[in-house]
């Protein structure tokens, strides 16, 4: 069988997740890659618990809820603007310098992302980003209320592009994708 559909990640494959430290180092100076690094992490733990749980919220609350965690567990004080600001950057995310490349190159088969990210978020990073153009889908595994790797979440790859695992390429820097996909 031939590949038929190439389905990509989107935080951390497509999107620098790490391009949001400009405005949290703008927000607090000198804080800027830790407010970074703990957000990730606890916005990682906190989709995965919500998941084994069986208490699922979207990511776009994972997001704000581990945002608020970072800048209490540094002491750092906020107001609702800044809070705000930093997280519209969710939006904004940096694309990684061959991402759009890469895909236009790929434009022969089907292109679609699959993430953990919520539908408003995920499609307004997409917009904003100048893939929308170049995808023929957004997936997001809020459809299913889990979070990957939950198996689950990659049967919407085949519910939506209607293209079987076999002839699917799936690419994510993430290890915990290579183990649920």
């Amino acid at each position: 069988m031939s590949i038929k559909a190439i389905v990509f990640d989107a935080y951390g494959t497509l999107y620098d997740v790490q391009s949001v430290a400009d405005v949290t180092e703008d927000a607090f100076p000198g804080y800027g890659d830790i407010i970074t690094q703990i957000w990730r992490i606890k916005q990682l733990e906190y989709s995965w618990l919500r998941s084994l749980m069986r208490r699922y919220q979207d990511f776009a609350t994972a997001t704000r809820d581990s945002l608020a965690y970072t800048l209490r567990c540094l002491g750092l004080q906020y107001d609702e603007a800044t809070f705000s600001r930093i997280i519209d950057k969710y939006q904004h995310l940096a694309l990684y310098p061959d991402a759009l490349a890469a895909l236009e190159a790929m434009k022969d088969k089907k292109l679609a992302i699959l993430s953990n990210g919520s539908p408003d978020m995920l499609n307004a990073l997409v917009r904003n980003s100048g893939l929308d153009r170049l995808l023929d889908a957004t997936i997001s595994v809020d459809a299913h209320k889990v979070f990957k790797p939950a198996p689950e979440a990659y049967t919407l790859i085949e519910e939506v592009l209607n293209v079987p695992p076999a002839e699917v390429l799936f690419i994510s820097s993430n290890p915990w994708d290579a183990c649920g996909a």
